[in-house]
């Protein structure tokens, strides 16, 4: 069970990481969130997927 878990934390960190480099914000942007959802685990994910999804483009113009 928790190899699942795991696995399914792996994928959609890697389809939030490709989510965010082609959202049109600064590198800088691009990278800080990135680096901010892959060492936040799933507590990452949660916020970017249910909040900063949408406001990523105001904060870092």
């Amino acid at each position: 069970m928790g190899t699942i878990i795991y696995i399914a934390g792996v994928v959609l960190s890697v389809l939030a990481v490709i989510d965010i480099l082609k959202k049109p914000i600064s590198v800088i942007g691009k990278v800080i969130t990135a680096v901010l959802v892959l060492c936040t685990s799933w507590i990452g994910l949660a916020v970017y997927y249910l909040y900063a999804k949408d406001h990523l483009t105001e904060w870092f113009k």
